[in-house]
């Protein structure tokens, strides 16, 4: 009963989303036999103001700031 529990920083489309799940879902199947209806998928999108790398966040080395 696989948890797949995936952190992605906020900006993909809704379609990415879905096939990043989708993806997930497969990975588990081939990987280690999970059932499908066994297997769940959290993905958490963090603003990029929150996620930071060496001291600076997503938002400041790619220069897009979030919306209010």
């Amino acid at each position: 009963m696989p948890l797949i529990d995936v952190s992605i920083a906020q900006g993909r489309s809704p379609e990415q989303l879905r096939s990043l799940v989708s993806a997930l879902h497969r990975a588990a199947e081939e990987t280690v036999g999970a059932v499908p209806e066994n297997t769940t998928v959290i993905v958490r999108e963090v603003p990029t103001t929150h996620w930071s790398k060496a001291d600076r966040t997503i938002a400041e080395r790619t220069g897009v700031a979030e919306p209010c």
